[in-house]
């Protein structure tokens, strides 16, 4: 198991950066936001903000659902309703929270639609490698020790590595609400796994 290793936000082992090595968005704010534009008649548009975002997309759909199945639903309905766009001004706004806005409303009509009566985490294996479905079970355990809000600011930031001002106008509440949140989120990821805080 990995309980000895650093689960702080950054670095290489880093729990979100376990749970799913998610892209850095290289590309300016203004790129992804020409590229939302024009996906709805550009198939080359649309695939770069699929190679793009695919990972956050999964990672924020499996945080809600906690079912594989339907967080690849998530990732195929978000890049549909991102081709149905009409309106979306390139120059202002933010891309990339702008696509996880959609994936996690999507990922929450998912739960609504398909909600089991075993509310909690399922054991997924995100690879063949046994230590990919080992480190896979050891993240899920310790993300159940979180609330629903909890988990999804840890994954929103982690994972899609967006802001406390971006998660706040995601998840529609004061930033400083998110960064409570988010570091009382860690700090019982860092207790579960035997973490010393450094103060």
């Amino acid at each position: 198991m990995i309980a000895d290793q650093n689960i702080r936000c950054g670095g290489e082992s880093a729990i979100l950066n376990i749970f799913s090595s998610c892209e850095n968005y290289e590309e300016d704010i203004g790129t992804i936001n020409k590229l939302i534009q024009s996906c709805s008649q550009s198939k080359e548009s649309l695939k770069s903000l699929y190679v793009m975002f695919k990972k956050s997309v999964f990672a924020v759909g499996f945080s809600i659902t906690s079912d594989y199945q339907l967080a690849e639903d998530c990732v195929s309905e978000t890049f549909v309703r991102l081709t149905q766009i009409k309106h979306f001004d390139p120059k202002k706004g933010d891309g990339a929270g702008y696509i996880i806005t959609i994936a996690r409303n999507v990922a929450l009509e998912l739960r609504r639609r398909h909600r089991h009566d075993d509310e909690s985490f399922l054991v997924q294996s995100y690879g063949v490698a046994d230590h990919t479905v080992e480190n896979s079970i050891y993240i899920n355990e310790l993300l159940m020790c979180l609330n629903d809000k909890q988990r999804q600011i840890v994954v929103l930031k982690c994972c899609s590595e967006l802001t406390f001002k971006q998660i706040a106008k995601i998840m529609k509440c004061p930033e400083s609400t998110v960064k409570s949140r988010y570091n009382r989120a860690i700090a019982i990821l860092q207790e579960k796994a035997g973490v010393n805080s450094e103060k």
